[in-house]
């Protein structure tokens, strides 16, 4: 019957049902404890409070449930009753909700206040019956705050220098938990280098202040941007920020530009204008420029603008230089100026001597911008034989002879310049055997000898007397040597013309590998003018008999024309024409037979010639017949006034001179002392060199 009573009191609602599991599972023992102690009914927790968390300014609920309930109950904070009554006089914001008939007993605060975080448990005392008292867990509620928001101790605006390192601090304060604070750049980048954190408790010992120091070193990117800090807890996940604006002063930032744009690998043509711009950011913007080129300042040097009217080869590689500075420091750049301009020779090419079968190198040494492409021509067969600025040959006849390097660059005018290979060898004269010169003028006679190497002797002879400059009674004669790359000129200078002056000269060149001489007839212009005025005259005169002549073999064929003798009848000779047709052909036989005698003589010189090995000719016998003819031997078919020096070895020859068989010229006294022994060229002629005694 007590079992029906209970399960009638607790039949409404749905937590009546959980006691009436409870009471059918602990009823068997529950019958036997009231028969024992006289029907005793216990109270129960139904549902306890938990932890829970809650923010300041909202509202929770702490639930209890009691079954059974006899006994008064009441919630306690911290150990301390808040009252039994559910209105809970005394504090305003607390009550208890529910109802008696459901046994719901639950706190319910609202709204939360920071004082309400405390640890809550639900108290039910004895009852009447002699029911035990009964108390729940310990429920923790927690109660966050939100921070304050967020400050920059240094204010919304600060001023700073590039490079220099500065210490910002943002504070977040009264949080609980401590805010979390984070610093963002101006360029919306979350600063995570050179942070500090530091988090103080408050005097109530439940919230903290948040303090996040920033050391940064700015740039003159950061000028003009904003630096923000930002704060956020667990309480209120919405942040809240500080700003700060930040004013960097630096030094000018300096680029320099030409016709618009940065300059940069761009070529120059040598002769145009430069105009370079220098531009500088920086702050505070007063600026001063000041431009060097190389080392040396610019003549206008204080505007931001450089011009330089006629660029010349002189600036390629050269440093143009922009200095600006303010009131922070001084910033520059420069820029190196690439001219492009035309080949020239640094070094012109250099002619070399050189012996057959050795090799030999020129070179062609040449500036421009771009690199000039060189190439060598071999100026006899105008054919290219290599490219580059040096060239390798094999000495021979065939290479030798003058070669030509030329050097271009695009847009520029070719340049060229010419080098030769000398064979070694004896000299050569190739001046002309009659020079001229006019009485009481001065008068001058020239050698020019073709002689690699170098001539080690050149003499001049007069009526074979050496002519000794030194001398006092050959002080009217001056000698001039002029030494040229493949030889030698030498003058022979005569302050005035006298008669005596005038007749044949000895000329003498000799170097290491041979020896050559020539007589150079000095013959009055007044005398060449007079032939010239006699070769005139007889020429006008033929002139004249010429005309004359066909004057009348016109009339005669005329008068043949009107009066035609009989066809038998044989033409009678007049005298003076049988005379005249005589004289004819005598002048004719007379001619043919000078002209068979000339033919002859030149032709056995020309044989005579041809059949000389020897490159050495003596005018005189007188020399020969000093010469050790162990190794040379001269024809028996010449004259005494033609000796030729004949070697053995057609290694020796060095040239040959003819003179007419009616010239006697006296051989030059310093050929007669000159030792060919002196002369060191194994190489040339290796039989043992002649002796003039």
């Amino acid at each position: 019957m007590q079992k029906l009573v209970v399960v009638k009191r607790y039949s409404f609602g749905c937590w009546n049902f959980i006691l009436y599991i409870i009471l059918i599972l602990y009823g068997g023992n529950d019958a036997k404890m009231s028969r024992n102690t006289d029907r005793t009914i216990y109270q129960l927790f139904a549902m306890e409070p938990q932890d829970q968390t809650a923010i300041v300014g909202s509202r929770v609920t702490l639930p209890c449930r009691v079954v059974n309930k006899s006994g008064q109950l009441q919630w306690t904070k911290d150990d301390f009753g808040l009252g039994t009554l559910r209105n809970l006089s005394g504090f305003e914001r607390y009550r208890m909700i529910g109802s008696d008939e459901e046994g719901d007993y639950s706190l319910d605060i609202s709204p939360v206040m920071l004082d309400d975080d405390a640890k809550y448990q639900c108290q039910v005392g004895p009852g009447k019956d002699g029911t035990p008292g009964i108390r729940s867990k310990f429920a923790k509620l927690s109660v966050l705050v939100p921070p304050e928001a967020p400050k920059i101790v240094q204010g919304d605006f600060l001023t700073t220098t590039e490079d220099r390192e500065i210490e910002l601090e943002c504070v977040s304060m009264g949080g609980k938990p401590a805010a979390e604070i984070i610093w963002i750049d101006g360029h919306g980048n979350v600063i995570t280098d050179g942070i500090e954190y530091v988090r103080e408790p408050l005097q109530d010992a439940r919230r903290f202040t948040a303090k996040s120091i920033l050391k940064i070193t700015p740039k003159r990117e950061y000028h003009n941007t904003t630096l923000t800090c930002q704060a956020q807890n667990t309480a209120d996940r919405s942040y809240r920020s500080a700003r700060l604006q930040l004013e960097v002063k630096y030094a000018p930032k300096v680029r320099i530009f030409a016709a618009g744009e940065i300059l940069s690998n761009g070529r120059l043509t040598e002769g145009t204008e430069l105009r370079l711009t220098c531009r500088a950011d920086a702050n505070p913007p007063e600026l001063t420029f000041v431009w060097f080129v190389g080392d040396e300042l610019a003549e206008e040097n204080h505007t931001s603008e450089l011009i330089i009217s006629n660029v010349s080869r002189k600036y390629h590689d050269t440093a143009v230089r922009c200095v600006v500075q303010n009131a922070v420091g001084k910033g520059e750049e420069s820029v190196s100026l690439d001219i492009c301009y035309g080949p020239t020779f640094r070094e012109l090419p250099k002619s070399v001597e050189a012996d057959v079968d050795t090799n030999v190198s020129l070179h062609c040494d040449v500036d421009g911008n771009p690199t000039p492409e060189i190439i060598w021509l071999h100026e006899s067969t105008d054919q290219i034989i290599a490219s580059g600025s040096n060239v390798t040959l094999a000495v021979t006849s065939s290479t030798a002879g003058n070669y030509l390097c030329k050097a271009s660059v695009q847009g520029f005018p070719i340049v060229e310049a010419g080098a030769t290979i000398f064979l070694r060898g004896p000299p050569l004269i190739r001046s002309p055997r009659q020079q001229y010169g006019t009485l009481s003028e001065r008068g001058q006679l020239e050698c020019k000898a073709f002689a690699v190497p170098r001539p080690k002797l050149i003499s001049w002879s007069f009526n074979g007397h050496e002519l000794n400059t030194s001398q006092p009674e050959l002080a009217g004669y001056t000698v001039i040597d002029d030494f040229l790359s493949d030889g030698v000129r030498s003058v022979l200078m005569i302050a005035s013309c006298l008669r005596e002056h005038f007749g044949s000269y000895n000329c003498t060149v000799a170097n290491e590998y041979g020896i050559d001489f020539v007589e150079i007839d000095f013959i009055s212009k007044e005398s060449k003018n007079v032939s010239a005025i006699f070769l005139g005259s007889l020429g006008g005169i033929t002139f004249l008999i010429l005309i004359v002549v066909i004057g009348t073999c016109l009339c005669s064929a005329r008068i043949k024309k009107k009066h035609l003798p009989p066809a038998d009848v044989i033409p009678k000779y007049d005298e003076k024409d049988y005379v005249h047709h005589r004289y004819t052909a005598e002048s004719r036989n007379d001619i043919q037979e000078v002209d068979k005698e000339a033919m002859t003589v030149n032709l056995k010189l020309s044989m005579r010639s041809t059949e000389s090995p020897c490159a050495v000719s003596l005018t005189s016998p007188s020399v020969a017949s000093k010469i050790d003819s162990s190794n040379y031997r001269c024809t028996s078919d010449y004259s005494n006034s033609l000796s030729i020096l004949q070697c053995k070895s057609s290694q020796c020859s060095i040239g040959y001179m003819h003179y007419s068989s009616d010239l006697k010229p006296a051989a030059p006294p310093l050929l007669q002392s000159f030792n060919i022994n002196n002369v060191d060229n194994p190489s040339v002629c290796k039989q043992r060199s002649p002796t003039i005694q």
